[in-house]
């Protein structure tokens, strides 16, 4: 019915279209002289008129017709046609006339107009049905865009997230909650009303939200913290409260806001005051999370990398008061990690997943998870039909550093500098008795490098002494050392270990108070805009006098560090010219070949310690 009603419309506007166009064309597409009423009576009493006058009676009478010589003309006539008449029957001569009649007066004039009502009237009926068939979402702006989870619904539990086992007790804790909330009323337990989950990227917080989703026997709700604030004012708070209105009509639930620091800032300190609609939103929340009942079986949880950006009031007793730490795994959890995705994937039997797990220290499990997708993908590519050891290496080492360039060409004495380079921070790092374990050491480019040395602790560090950051600036000097001794010329690509040098040795004075003269003292707090993160601007605690003495520092532990790289590759020449020319010849040395060619070197020991210490370190080591 509604479609013949359409094409009823359609054909009716097409129709009186047609008839306008039409008559507008007889009108306009011929030649027509327009005569005055003083023309139209000289051509009549001339007899310059051929054929019959055709008079047209209506609102604005006319005269048309044609001349002898083939003129066409029309002349506008006096309403009054009885004067008219009259002189066409004393002057016209040869020349006779007629008078037709239009059946409706003046709707030449009107067909612009019913045409364009009939065009608005149309374009308002389809508005009207787009609206009722996308159900009115244009009027809904307030309404919450939470999507609701039923158990059946969620693809995770527990048994998917690995490496977070205290997270998934804390968590395991609310559930048991919102199952069995009477044998925690009957001690007179409360529940805490939020659950803060925090963390850094990719450490599995979102996924511990779905598996709690899929845990629990009740609705859960999800929804960003980026879905609340729009450009329209009020929107915001109007979604908070009907997100918790939906909450209680299905209590007992769980409420998940991802990435809670989109809407929970800092107040009073962003760009449009106090009255701006993100605040607005956030005075909601935190109404609705301070006004229900703990016993109603509503539980708030919010995931979030940035903890330090979010309001006070979030984090106080009776809201958010309880902060679940989910970050990088250790070893052991990225074992367990690397087990629950490889779980899905062709495995061979030499694949090793704990020397995987040593391998990736830091990583996060979004990181293993990738590891493990770029070794499908690159043994997918070679065509093999499982994934084998070298697979995951490879994958490891893209993901580190980028994917390898071997169509990059390098001339041949830039390989050389570049090997040199690499056999400096190889060397130093390797007879260093703190020096991490050299995995692999290439002159291939890979990503943005022109070539590495992948070094990487033995095992996860939490606190790190000063010994071994010295040790760690020498082997970040090494390159540049290395290059300056055998060139006695310095280039280009030691600009990033520079880098990383000196911000190295500052955070050693200035954060750490690892300094002799400036001794065990915290210089200079991260402070700035809150709305713009709070940590691009560094609060200066300090006198211009403590400032000198802060560089004077910082290039003394580089220089000294420097010198020590340099002197100790001085010392074995041999070794570093074995490495090199290994390098040259393929291009790539694992950490045994790298043991062979460097075997019997002696260790050069720090300054400060023990001989017998020292002894100890360089027997351990070598």
């Amino acid at each position: 019915m509604r479609g013949l009603m359409k094409l009823v419309v359609m054909l009716t506007l097409a129709a009186v279209g047609f008839y306008y166009i039409m008559s507008v064309q007889q009108q306009w597409g011929r030649k027509v002289k327009p005569f005055t009423i003083s023309d139209f009576h000289r051509a009549v009493k001339d007899e310059r008129i051929d054929g019959v006058i055709a008079i047209r009676e209506s609102n604005n009478p006319m005269a048309t017709g044609k001349l002898r010589d083939g003129t066409e003309f029309r002349a506008t006539l006096p309403n009054d046609l009885r004067t008219t008449y009259e002189f066409l029957d004393r002057h016209s001569g040869t020349a006779r006339y007629e008078t037709k009649r239009s059946p409706f007066p003046g709707l030449a004039s009107l067909l612009p107009f019913l045409i364009m009502v009939l065009i608005m009237g149309g374009l308002l009926v389809f508005w009207m049905r787009s609206m009722q068939a996308t159900g009115n979402q244009a009027m809904q702006f307030g309404r919450s865009r939470a999507r609701r989870y039923e158990k059946t619904e969620a693809q995770q539990s527990f048994d998917d997230v690995a490496g977070a086992e205290e997270a998934k007790e804390e968590l395991a804790e609310v559930i048991d909650f919102l199952k069995h909330p009477e044998k925690f009323q009957a001690l007179g337990a409360k529940i805490p009303r939020g659950v803060l989950l925090v963390g850094p990227p990719g450490c599995g917080k979102t996924l511990l939200a779905r598996a709690v989703a899929g845990e629990a026997d009740v609705p859960f709700f999800h929804v960003s913290g980026s879905d609340f604030v729009e450009m329209f004012v009020g929107v915001g708070a109007s979604r908070i409260r009907d997100l918790f209105d939906q909450a209680r009509s299905h209590a007992p639930c769980l409420i998940f806001i991802d990435e809670l620091d989109a809407v929970g800032r800092l107040r009073f300190a962003g760009i449009g005051g106090g009255h701006d609609e993100r605040e607005q939103t956030l005075n909601e929340l935190l109404v609705q999370m301070d006004g229900f009942d703990p016993n109603n079986g509503i539980i708030l949880m919010a995931a979030t990398n940035r903890p330090d950006v979010l309001d006070p009031a979030l984090q106080r007793p009776g809201r958010f008061d309880r902060q679940i730490i989910v970050d990088n795994p250790d070893s052991k959890g990225r074992k367990e990690i690397l087990k629950v995705h490889s779980t899905d994937k062709t495995m061979a039997e030499n694949v090793d997943l704990e020397k995987i797990a040593k391998r990736t220290p830091g990583l996060s499990g979004a990181d293993l998870a990738n590891i493990l997708n770029e070794a499908a993908l690159l043994a997918a590519r070679r065509d093999k039909k499982q994934i084998e050891m070298v697979d995951v290496g490879d994958a490891v080492e893209k993901v580190m550093a980028g994917p390898e360039r071997r169509s990059r060409v390098i001339k041949e004495e830039e390989r050389r500098i570049l090997a040199y380079h690499e056999a400096g921070h190889a060397l130093v790092t390797k007879l260093l008795p703190n020096g991490d374990i050299v995995h692999k050491v290439t002159i291939v480019p890979r990503g943005m490098a022109l070539g590495y040395t992948l070094q990487l602790p033995e095992e996860d560090r939490y606190i790190i002494r000063r010994a071994e950051l010295l040790d760690r600036l020498s082997s970040l000097l090494g390159g540049r050392a290395a290059e300056h001794l055998v060139f006695n010329e310095i280039t280009t690509g030691a600009q990033n270990d520079l880098e990383r040098a000196t911000e190295l040795a500052r955070r050693m004075v200035c954060q750490f108070g690892m300094s002799d003269k400036l001794g065990p003292v915290a210089l200079g707090r991260p402070a700035g805009p809150v709305f713009l993160g709070r940590d691009l601007v560094e609060d200066r605690n300090y006198s211009e006098e403590i400032a000198s003495q802060i560089d004077r520092e910082v290039r003394s532990l580089v220089d000294e560090c420097y010198e020590r790289a340099r002197q100790l590759m001085s010392d074995n020449r041999e070794a570093l010219d074995r490495v090199v020319n290994q390098l040259l010849e393929k291009e790539t040395i694992d950490s045994d070949e790298l043991d062979e060619l460097i075997e019997g070197t002696p260790v050069l020991f720090p300054a400060n310690g023990s001989s017998k210490e020292q002894e100890a370190a360089g027997d351990d080591t070598a």
